[in-house]
């Protein structure tokens, strides 16, 4: 039997907290609204009932609200978005009221998949992982405006080796040649110097990230998995990070060797 017949659908927003409760057993509906504030919303649902379940749906506000309420004594979990099937007619009268609603009944039927949370050094190191790559993107962005930048004014890298095969771009002699162009207008000088000084910053960032999440790796938690799967072949210390840190947990995938 369950512990409570009080459930709470949270409908979260950034600056803002839509709460709806239900009793299954009278089938009373009450709705709240506050700001992003835990503490608040705590006290309430303590109000209500000391034993109520609550739930949000996973999405760009992460597990900040989960963490708070969970420190705070309230039942809370993460439902997953993907998971979330509704109604035609309950998506064409869609508000923060009944998607809250909606999820307090879900949760009351026992419908929903709940998000595995990670605590907050692995969301920690998830976070460091994402900023590297970001930081290649933005290295990757960089170097394609750069090279659109010399294209518009027909400058094309062509250095061959003596054997005629073409030099890659972003070596040393890419590089090289780079650092020869001179433009006549002052202007488009001042252009190159910027989007040349943008890649290299952008180059800099990554290889400080890269160092950072190698470090990471080491940490006794994870140093272990990471090294295995570096065993498997193209798999660097970087990438295997990143398969760890997301995980969390292997062993909470059934279908995967735990021992990994």
């Amino acid at each position: 039997m369950l512990d409570t017949t009080t459930f709470v659908g949270l409908d979260v927003h950034t600056r803002s907290i839509k709460a709806v409760s239900l009793d299954v057993m009278t089938g009373e509906v009450r709705c709240v609204t506050f700001g992003y504030d835990a503490g608040a919303v705590a006290g309430w649902v303590r109000s209500v009932d000391p034993k109520a379940r609550c739930v949000y749906e996973s999405g760009v506000t992460g597990f900040d609200l989960q963490k708070r309420l969970s420190g705070l004594g309230v039942d809370c979990v993460v439902g997953a978005v993907s998971k979330m099937i509704k109604p035609s007619a309950d998506r064409r009268r869609k508000n923060d009221r009944n998607d809250a609603e909606f999820l307090a009944r879900m949760l009351s039927v026992g419908n929903v998949v709940e998000v595995w949370v990670p605590d907050d050094e692995c969301e920690a190191a998830r976070d460091l992982t994402r900023a590297l790559e970001d930081a290649r993107d933005d290295l990757s962005r960089s170097k394609q405006r750069l090279s659109k930048f010399l294209l518009r004014h027909g400058l094309v890298f062509d250095e061959r080796t003596p054997t005629g095969r073409r030099k890659g771009n972003w070596t040393r002699a890419h590089w090289s040649w780079i650092e020869s162009i001179r433009f006549a207008e002052g202007a488009d000088n001042e252009a190159l110097a910027y989007y040349v000084d943008a890649v290299r910053r952008a180059a800099e960032e990554k290889a400080r990230l890269e160092g950072l999440v190698e470090g990471e790796a080491r940490k006794p938690r994870w140093r272990r998995r990471v090294d295995s799967l570096r065993c498997l072949k193209g798999v660097d210390t970087a990438t295997a990070a990143d398969l760890v840190f997301e995980a969390g947990e292997f062993s909470r995938f059934r279908t995967l060797l735990a021992s990994i």
